[in-house]
């Protein structure tokens, strides 16, 4: 029996690594309209919390809206890996701020769902949604 994976399993771990790559070239430099080109029109992006940048972002659009909302906060996105399944990928990251005397000290996952050759859903999964809560209160 091999253990050889399929042309189509590499060639769809192979996109969601590139997708991996390029959203952590979003990260680093803040190219908006890089990060609006890897999603499909219809994205959504998920976040557990009841604060300003929780809930669900309908439309690509409101992803954008909301990765520059988050920076805007002086959010440091610090990359600690990138996890590639056959056909998605996570991206570990450790996030920090102060702003006001607040705080930020999130560990989290944010895992993309990729869907014709573009990220389709986003859910990140946080290490203290009460922290989060309070520093984008």
């Amino acid at each position: 029996m091999s253990a050889t994976p399929s042309t189509s399993t590499s060639t769809t771990s192979a996109l969601a690594l590139a997708l991996a790559e390029q959203f952590r070239t979003v990260l680093g430099t803040a190219d908006w309209e890089l990060f609006r080109s890897l999603l499909t029109d219809d994205a959504t992006w998920t976040l557990p919390g009841s604060n300003r940048i929780s809930g669900e972002a309908r439309g690509a659009d409101a992803v954008v809206e909301r990765i520059r909302l988050i920076a805007g906060y002086g959010v440091n996105f610090e990359l600690q890996r990138v996890l590639v399944s056959r056909d998605n990928f996570a991206l570990s990251l450790h996030n920090t701020a102060e702003r006001d005397g607040l705080v930020l000290d999130e560990y989290l996952a944010t895992v993309c769902f990729v869907r014709d050759g573009r990220i389709g859903a986003i859910e990140t999964y946080l290490s203290d949604v009460p922290g989060m809560d309070a520093f984008f209160v």
